[in-house]
């Protein structure tokens, strides 16, 4: 547990966080011996006061009017099916009492709550994560404090407040979600001194400012998908979800398309693909002109220019695009600061490359994602299962999503086994303590009972053991 705050000596956002997490720490101890049923109860609750018909749709607009990124259609998916889906996932699982019993170890673990978690929220999805978040760490019979994104503060604030009210109507303590108040850099700071986990959803410098805390923390890398298209893809199915990801809340996600590299013999069919799936392939001189626009001086993304409709942006760019097109096709043929069309984007545009085959295809997936994204996720359209595994053995990434819309199934869907959810570990490829789609089993501690084998384990003899390596080493 975190240590107690000199009310006394500290600073005034010091001592609010102390207040926050004292109220936390109360609701928590009121909980740490519900059984699985009311946990179940909880959750279930906590979800249905925000995805119920009526409100999700408010939580939708209103997301979109204070954070001015990404749609409505991505937004009310998000707070409607996601929220959904992520309580699916976790609903039947066993979070309280003994988990597991080895009986070949003779082990029993058991479940034990870390207290509060301090969750840090996205800007990008902010409508669902503070559910998700909230969902798994009460799962783990845990109180939690979210520190929003200052652009989303109030779109928070209403989220809390509706899970807060059913956990009251449900006899639960309603301090078991709360956010952190006055939404600031100090506060936030002060969040992540004084919790007992830390669960980082954000920008890099947050998750990197999580690491350094000195409280433990779950954080997530840089986002920077790419996908290839193979020459056993069926085309028409991987354009259709290609677009699909791409324009999903306007690319507000991490793990849109942001790079799509296409075997040169199925290259030219690709592009024509794309184009019916409603791609603008971008004309010589619109590469600078919008890249003026999406990045300054520094490398850094505009965010006055990310996750908008390509008509926006390239008005703002001064390029012409028809008014039916949805994404843009950006040719491309190098990675690295030279190239920024290489890096994440969130913006409603794809890097497009041509390679010979697949061994091609891996060593360009690997060159971009050192320069942006190493292990977060990429994608793969093909029907060879030795390309498969290829990509899977040969890529530095957490993730492969075969034959699937990447934005929508990295994070967990209903049409694979992944964990839902929005707080993905890249490992250490990406500077995170996980490779795993982060749940509520990453946010409880475990007990381990050791009892005595019925028959003790005897030591090998020096042959059965080393083997032939004595005789290479003599």
């Amino acid at each position: 547990m975190a240590e107690a705050v000199d009310i006394n000596s500290a600073s005034a956002d010091a001592q609010e966080m102390a207040a926050i997490m004292a109220r936390a720490r109360a609701a928590q101890a009121q909980i740490e011996d519900y059984s699985q049923e009311q946990v179940d109860e909880l959750i279930r609750g906590m979800v249905w006061s925000c995805c119920q018909p009526g409100v999700a749709e408010e939580i939708a607009r209103h997301t979109l009017e204070e954070t001015q990124l990404g749609d409505y259609n991505g937004k009310f998916l998000k707070i409607n099916t996601k929220t959904r889906a992520a309580l699916m996932d976790i609903i039947d699982d066993v979070s309280v009492g003994i988990l597991e019993e080895d009986t070949e170890r003779n082990i029993i673990k058991i479940a034990k709550p870390v207290g509060v978690v301090g969750a840090l929220s996205p800007s990008t999805n902010p409508e669902a994560t503070p559910v998700i978040k909230a969902i798994n760490a009460v799962k783990g019979r845990n109180a939690i404090v979210i520190a929003p994104h200052p652009r989303a503060k109030l779109t928070n604030r209403m989220i809390i407040d509706n899970m807060r009210a059913a956990l009251t109507a449900l006899g639960a303590p309603a301090d078991l979600v709360q956010d952190v108040g006055t939404v600031s850099i100090e506060r936030t700071e002060e969040l992540m001194k004084q919790c007992d986990l830390i669960l980082a959803t954000g920008g890099a410098g947050m998750v990197k400012a999580a690491y350094s805390s000195g409280t433990p923390a779950l954080g997530v890398g840089a986002g920077n998908a790419v996908i290839t298209v193979d020459e056993t893809a069926d085309l028409d199915d991987a354009a259709e979800k290609i677009r699909i990801s791409k324009t999903l809340d306007l690319a507000a996600s991490c793990s849109s398309d942001n790079s799509v590299i296409v075997i040169e013999s199925v290259y030219d069919a690709m592009v024509e693909k794309l184009i019916a799936q409603g791609g603008y392939v971008a004309k010589e001189g619109d590469y600078e002109k919008i890249a003026k626009v999406l990045w300054d001086e520094h490398g850094h993304l505009n965010t006055k220019a990310v996750v908008l409709a390509p008509q926006v942006l390239c008005k703002m760019a001064g390029v012409d695009i028809p008014d039916d097109r949805l994404f843009i096709i950006m040719p491309e043929t190098g990675t690295g600061p030279d190239h920024p069309y290489s890096g994440e984007k969130l913006s409603v545009i794809m890097a497009f490359y041509k390679v010979k085959d697949i061994d091609a295809a891996i060593e360009l997936t690997n060159r971009i994602q050192e320069y942006q994204g190493m292990g977060h996720s990429c994608g793969l359209y093909s029907t060879s299962e030795e390309n498969i595994l290829k990509m899977g053995f040969r890529t530095k990434t957490s993730r492969v999503m075969v034959n699937q819309p990447q934005a929508a199934s990295n994070s967990g869907n209903l049409w694979n086994g992944m964990r839902q959810t929005f707080s993905l570990g890249c490992g250490s490829w990406g500077g995170n303590s996980t490779n795993e789609n982060i749940n509520w089993k990453h946010l409880i501690n475990v007990t381990w009972i050791s009892k005595p084998l019925a028959t003790p384990k005897t030591l090998l003899s020096d042959d059965d053991l080393f083997g032939d390596v004595m005789k290479k080493l003599a």
